[in-house]
């Protein structure tokens, strides 16, 4: 099924069962004068909301591309993902803010049977809806949708501590009500922090994947010209758009239509296998055939390797004529002065090997 009909229907699936619960809930809470049971309701209503804009968030997110984006309105998805976190964040503290109030001005709730067959069953609806919509999230990479199913699953605990403070009330008669509530706050604006804290982390840009920038490597180097793929950068324009670049090492007299023709290669194929477009395939001519390279080469890998956080050497070429090695060098970004580091393994270089010049470039450690 569509990855947008999917987000949709599972949006809707949970606006109706939230909007269900919070009208019980909030009878119950009314009736029985249940601070705790009240704002169980109005989270419930949150998160109907928050189905809501999920769904606008899917709608829009799908819009073809056109000449002022084109790359099209994947990023929405994470604007509404912030939206959602603002919600939830305003609910918490509106929660905190009625639970402090009724502990300055506690008044005693009246629970029945009723009332609480009501809460259990809450409990369960949503200990399924959380499971259901998480999963579904993770499916089809919905980052709104994961967030309202772990609000979902944490909505259920905060019901039955809510059934928990109902069933202590009832049999030694110690009302837990509001301090429940601000308990309960805690949780909310908790949740919201969370997802406003990992949703700014992708706006601002993640490292990609391990396990798809290892296989995007993998599928690079199986090609018989390529000697290896390294500075493998993905920019993220929605859950389904990744856009990036990479480095590949081929032979140094490899031709420039053999060249082309590797790189339509490269880009059909990853595009067909992992989605992922590589606008940008730059070229590292390695000659290790040369004895005077493949030496200098493997001296110049020992002494660099040797430095703690310096996590690899690639992309090494020699110019004979003008005994000039250029290379990147790959840091850690653990390396407390990375720019020291660098300054360092560049003068040794120069003193272990006085007959050459050495351009090292600064490379980020941008991928597994």
């Amino acid at each position: 099924m569509d990855r947008q009909k999917v987000i949709v229907r599972t949006s809707i699936i949970g606006i109706l069962a939230n909007v269900f619960l919070a009208g019980f809930k909030a009878a119950v809470g009314l009736i029985a004068n249940s601070i705790s049971v009240v704002l169980d309701a109005v989270n419930n209503l949150s998160d109907a909301l928050s189905s809501l804009i999920t769904i606008i968030g899917a709608k829009l997110s799908a819009k073809p591309s056109d000449k002022k984006h084109p790359l099209g309105y994947g990023r929405v998805e994470y604007l509404s993902a912030m939206v959602i976190a603002v919600i939830v964040l305003y609910a918490g503290v509106s929660a905190m803010i009625e639970s402090i109030k009724k502990i300055i001005h506690p008044e005693t709730p009246d629970y029945s049977a009723v009332s609480l067959i009501i809460i259990g069953a809450a409990v369960v609806v949503k200990i399924f809806l959380g499971t259901f919509v998480m999963r579904t999230g993770k499916s089809v990479k919905s980052d709104s949708l994961v967030a309202s199913g772990k609000d979902a699953l944490m909505d259920s605990i905060i019901s039955a501590s809510v059934l928990v403070a109902a069933v202590i009330y009832l049999i030694w008669g110690v009302s837990l009500e509001a301090y429940l509530g601000v308990i309960i706050s805690v949780f909310i604006i908790k949740a919201g922090f969370d997802t406003m804290r990992d949703t700014i982390s992708q706006i601002l840009g993640e490292r990609i994947d391990s396990e798809l920038s290892k296989e995007i490597k993998e599928t690079l180097c199986s090609y018989p010209e390529v000697n290896g793929a390294v500075d493998l950068l993905l920019h993220a324009y929605g859950p389904e758009t990744l856009v990036g670049s990479v480095h590949i090492e081929v032979p140094h007299n490899i031709s420039a239509p053999a060249l082309d023709v590797l790189e339509r290669r490269i880009t059909a194929d990853i595009y067909q296998k992992y989605g992922v477009a590589l606008t940008g395939i730059s070229i590292y001519a390695v000659d290790l055939d040369d004895p005077e390279t493949d030496n200098l080469f493997h001296a110049v890998e020992k002494e660099v390797m040797a430095h703690e956080h310096v996590l690899q050497v690639h992309g090494f070429t020699l110019d004979k004529e003008n005994s000039i090695a250029v290379f990147d060098v790959v840091l850690d970004f653990d390396a407390k002065d990375r720019h020291a580091l660098y300054e360092k393994i560049v003068a040794e270089l120069h003193k272990n090997h006085p007959g050459y010049q050495f351009l090292v470039t600064l490379d980020n450690d941008l991928s597994d």
